[in-house]
This record gives structure tokens, C-alpha cells and sequence, in this order.
């Protein structure tokens, strides 16, 4: 049986999702209108939903299903 690498990780899922986010707004400046700077979008527009999803999940007021 393998053993399970683990991280600790440095920053938390909202900041590791908005830097990739805006990381890939940044490229997708810098291509020309196309299929690959749509997919950069999208994928920066996927993060940043991720992560307000991310918070809403973890936010206090959020109270559990009766």
C-alpha cells in the first residue's frame, strides 16, 4: 500500500483561486481573441466563482439544513 503524500498548503483555496485567476487573465492579455484566450477566461471566471462559493461555504452565518 502506498503512502499519501501530503502539503501543507501556504495560502489558503480562496487566494491559491484568485491568484490562478488572475494569473490567467494576465496570459489571456496577452493572446490574441480565439479559442485559447476564451479558455483562459473561462477558467479565470471558474476560479473566482470557486472561491465566492468557497467563502459562502465557510462563512458563519451559513447555518445547516434541519
Amino acid at each position: 500500500m502506498q503512502k499519501r503524500r501530503r502539503f501543507n498548503q501556504t495560502m489558503t483555496l480562496k487566494e491559491r483561486l484568485t491568484a490562478f485567476a488572475e494569473e490567467a487573465r494576465e496570459q489571456a492579455k496577452l493572446l490574441r481573441a480565439g479559442n485559447e484566450r476564451d479558455e483562459l477566461l473561462r477558467k479565470a471566471r471558474q476560479a473566482d466563482m470557486a472561491a465566492h462559493i468557497d467563502e459562502w461555504t465557510n462563512s458563519p452565518e451559513l447555518q445547516r439544513p434541519k
